[in-house]
């Protein structure tokens, strides 16, 4: 058990901490299955629209502090390569 006030503080600090940064995770995660169900359900347009809103959740959580910078990157650039294919044979 914490004794001195700073130390009393930091705990307060890291559970507030540690509960943002769980919701921002879970952001994250629920916008990249909607992004999926829709490529899996072959529209285009949600697709498109789901990959804008997945991609401002990461670079957001990445803002935040919560993934790291390259993290996201990857995650966006893979999730474009499957969109460019969905495109690519919805035409």
């Amino acid at each position: 058990m914490a004794n001195s006030q700073s130390a009393k503080k930091r705990i307060r600090q890291n559970e507030k901490r540690r509960k943002r940064n769980a919701q921002v995770r879970s952001r994250v995660r629920t916008r990249l299955n909607q992004f999926r169900d829709a490529l899996e359900t072959g529209d285009v347009e949600k697709a498109e629209e789901q990959f804008r809103v997945m991609e401002a959740q990461l670079d957001r959580a990445v803002r935040k502090g919560v993934i790291p910078k390259n993290r996201a990157s990857r995650k966006t650039s893979r999730m474009a390569k499957h969109l460019n294919e969905l495109r690519d044979e919805a035409s």
